[in-house]
């Protein structure tokens, strides 16, 4: 599924333009951004948490050369899956 195409499955759904779903996804996408920014953790209960994790720095290897290579340190996203959500998908 695409962005594009839940835009058109929230609009069916909630009885809305297309315009006016493309607002509200975008708004839902800055706000789990900026909630993330801030406090380094969203929980929305029954679909899941997303927490912000450090990852180390570390060696890695050039596919194509094998050179050794220095991976930086850097932020990452994490996403543990709900209770609903698991089940849902299973």
């Amino acid at each position: 599924m695409t962005k594009a195409d839940l835009i058109a499955k929230m609009a069916k759904d909630a009885k809305i333009t297309k315009a006016q779903a493309e607002r509200a996804l975008n708004s839902s996408l800055e706000g789990i951004k900026t909630a993330l920014k801030k406090e380094g953790k969203l929980t929305l209960t029954g679909f899941g948490t997303y927490t912000v994790a450090r990852r180390k720095a570390r060696e890695g290897r050039n596919p194509q050369t094998g050179a050794v290579i220095k991976i930086k340190a850097a932020k990452v996203v994490k996403f543990k899956a709900g209770k609903v959500l698991r089940s849902a998908v299973k």
